[in-house]
């Protein structure tokens, strides 16, 4: 990890660095530490409202003057907000990552926020929460983490609700900015052919600002329960999530559920893939996920099929549930998911993007630079005993919460 470094301004700016000399690119991502994890229910959506708002326009720049300052150089510009974090990156050549650090310092630092494209970008936003509810594919993961954090913000949906979106205002967004926006809550990444000085100097000239910090802090209480839910979409399949909650990113148990999740249902070698869809040929969509954050994890099984199939997929998920509760994973089919896992881990990094990410999320989940080979051994050294063990705990069926999307008609036989 020399290529690697990391400093913190005076005024709480952290910035952290791999320098990649053989590149003629780099990705750079300015990161604060602020999601839909910290909202409340009459604001919930705001953070990535500002998301959406940072990029119509600052003081000196328009919503065009952005993207051409960036794009005409061959750029890219875009940002994410997650229920923890919210990113704004770029990437390009090298000898234009000054422009872009500029361009990404003026919109989080000055942003408009004008009344009329907020009425306008409002629009924007409901559009693509329609397009979520209109997708049972992506809205059944929402009403999961809904559904097994309730009583806790992390149950918070990342773009809010309609009635939220529409209450924004320029005052709003200004106050929820300037609280959450601070520099001490300011994460630069950067991979790629910069060196870790040139950032560090950057960051001195264009955030001159002083240290201002909060002591606001996440709620962690989580409320374990076993909840079920149908939820009535006119849609032809059947989908559905069984699953629950289990370690975070501050557990060391949290590479265990990851080799069990990757073993379950992970790749077309996968126990689910094989018994669900190339045995049967039940379901075209299966597989397993784990949804990670810093306290705690969605980890489940999603599966669409038709209605006639629901009943018997259910089955056969419990039934392989079941195996990994009462036998013991071969040695053979753990180094193979160990392999995998490598292999998919290796590739991604092959990515400066992915590899900026890595960074900041390693800052945020373990406050260092946790290095690849790190987090592989601690993958390989999961034993089938650990297997066997954490099985019992998280593929126990009393334990699991189920969620369903499906026709009216459907919900009629079920009831029958």
């Amino acid at each position: 990890m020399d290529n690697c470094k990391i400093t913190t301004l005076s005024n709480g700016v952290k910035i952290v660095s791999e320098f990649i000399p053989y590149l003629k690119s780099f990705s750079l991502g300015f990161w604060f530490n602020i999601g839909a994890r910290d909202e409340n229910l009459k604001n919930n959506g705001i953070s990535h409202f500002i998301e959406h708002m940072l990029f119509k326009g600052t003081k000196s720049r328009s919503a065009k003057q952005i993207s051409d300052e960036i794009e005409s150089y061959g750029g890219y510009l875009n940002a994410f907000t997650s229920k923890e974090q919210t990113c704004y990156y770029g990437r390009g050549l090298s000898e234009n990552f000054k422009k872009t650090f500029i361009v990404l310092s003026d919109m989080i630092q000055n942003p408009l926020f004008k009344d009329s494209h907020i009425v306008k970008e409002a629009g924007v936003v409901i559009d693509e929460l329609k397009d979520i509810e209109d997708s049972p594919e992506e809205l059944i993961f929402d009403k999961f983490e809904e559904l097994v954090f309730n009583g806790n913000s992390l149950s918070y949906p990342i773009i809010g609700t309609e009635k939220n979106i529409l209450s924004f205002n320029s005052n709003i967004l200004h106050q929820f900015h300037k609280a959450s926006y601070r520099l001490d809550n300011l994460l630069i990444a950067v991979s790629g052919a910069i060196q870790h000085e040139e950032v560090v100097k950057l960051a001195e000239k264009y955030f001159t600002g002083r240290k201002n910090t909060s002591t606001q802090r996440r709620k962690n209480n989580f409320k374990v329960a076993v909840n079920n839910l149908i939820i009535q979409k006119e849609i032809q399949q059947v989908h559905s999530i069984l699953g629950r909650t289990t370690y975070g990113f501050n557990e060391p148990d949290r590479h265990k559920v990851k080799v069990l999740s990757t073993l379950l249902g992970d790749g077309s070698s996968s126990r689910l893939f094989q018994a669900v869809r190339e045995k049967l040929g039940m379901t075209y969509q299966i597989n397993t996920f784990l949804n990670s954050y810093l306290d705690i994890s969605a980890f489940g099984v999603y599966y669409s099929t038709n209605e006639k199939q629901s009943e018997k997929v259910n089955e056969i998920i419990l039934r392989e549930f079941n195996k990994l509760r009462t036998i013991e994973v071969k040695p053979k089919e753990l180094q193979r998911v160990k392999e995998y896992i490598k292999g998919n881990t290796l590739m991604s990094l092959e990515n400066t993007t992915n590899r900026m990410t890595r960074l900041a999320s390693s800052i945020f989940h373990y406050g260092k630079i946790v290095s690849v080979e790190d987090t592989l051994n601690k993958i390989n050294a999961v034993t089938a005993e650990d297997i066997l063990k954490l099985s019992e705990e998280v593929l126990n069926e009393n334990t699991l919460s189920k969620i369903i999307i499906c026709s009216k008609d459907n919900l009629i036989k079920k009831a029958a």
